[in-house]
């Protein structure tokens, strides 16, 4: 071989023996994330994007020296369990789970590969860790909210909408945290501060919804409040044009709720959960344990009120409140 030709074929080898060396077996690591929401769902797409995002600023790159194996839980919580074992069946590194199904499915699944989790409401009630200091185990993550938030949508649908009465808490027994009792027990608990009448509202499919939302906006005084459920995040659509369609004021927890025509909106910003998820995983990927890392409380929280939903209700929004607003959607 000639010598000019030999230099160039030792330059692309060293170009090439990182990628054969990253293709061979046992050397690339592995990651699976599980996620709670329609594969469709665009605020579902940011989260994964924005945590493969942090991934590749800590030297992950996901085809590189990461593959990374996604699940999508959509609107059937009856796939979960089968999703997260054959997840777990991959072997990957750590898995990074989104919600309290998915979570609860993960851990049923393995008691053995490190799991992070994201937008989980009562880690410590759900079992998944011993305490937020000390997880123990070979679980971790971070919640997005803690169960006082439901005084708090309370007291900001009422300064929305003052003449509410009768307010009901939605959510899916088979999805909420604690079947739903998590943010009905501190909610019945405000409501008399707020002068209104608390209702539960368990549902668990669009006519459970469709009935409850009726049923509030028969008489006037009737408000919504939407507990941070995967089904109502899934099922948001209905809930919105049911409060529209029946002139009910309501209160979301996410932000999407909002931009998809919800009247208000409050509470933590989980993009930036799946970010802060990121450095957790490269941690353990590098040799932490789970059970060394503590559960992280959420740091950034959104408020979103939608003034042309305001505007359709007759709802007359104090500039107070539209200054206090991170956006507001006109």
């Amino acid at each position: 071989m000639r010598r000019r030709e030999f230099i160039k074929f030792l330059g692309g080898a060293a170009t090439a023996w990182p990628l054969m060396a990253l293709s061979q077996p046992g050397e690339r690591r592995r990651i699976g994330v599980f996620v709670g929401y329609d594969e469709s769902d665009p605020e579902a797409q940011s989260f994964l994007k924005a945590f493969v995002h942090e991934l590749q600023v800590l030297g992950w790159t996901d085809g590189g020296n990461l593959r990374i194996d996604v699940r999508w839980a959509g609107a059937d919580a009856a796939r979960i369990p089968a999703l997260a074992k054959e997840l777990v069946e991959l072997k990957p590194d750590v898995i990074l789970g989104n919600s309290t199904p998915v979570t609860d499915a993960l851990v049923r699944a393995t008691q053995t590969i490190p799991i992070v989790f994201t937008i989980v409401s009562d880690p410590v009630g759900a079992g998944f860790v011993a305490s937020l200091a000390r997880p123990g185990g070979n679980v971790t993550g971070f919640i997005n909210v803690e169960s006082s938030m439901a005084g708090k949508w309370l007291e900001l649908l009422k300064e929305i909408a003052p003449g509410v009465k009768r307010v009901a808490i939605m959510f899916n027994p088979e999805t909420a945290p604690g079947r739903g009792l998590y943010f009905q027990r501190p909610f019945e608990a405000a409501a008399p501060s707020f002068t209104v009448e608390p209702i539960a509202a368990p549902v668990h499919n669009d006519g459970d919804i469709e009935k409850v939302i009726t049923s509030l906006g028969r008489e006037p005084g009737g408000g919504l409040v939407v507990e941070t459920d995967t089904f109502l995040v899934v099922h948001r659509a209905t809930v919105i044009t049911q409060a529209a369609r029946n002139k009910v004021p309501a209160m979301y927890p996410l932000r999407i709720h909002a931009r998809d025509g919800g009247l208000l909106s409050y509470g933590a910003s989980n993009i930036d959960l799946f970010r802060r998820a990121a450095p957790y995983v490269d941690r353990i990927l590098r040799g932490a344990k789970p059970a060394e890392l503590p559960v992280q409380v959420p740091t950034k929280y959104e408020m979103t009120l939608n003034l042309k939903t305001a505007k359709a209700l007759g709802i007359d929004v104090s500039l107070s409140l539209q200054q206090r607003a991170d956006e507001v959607i006109e």
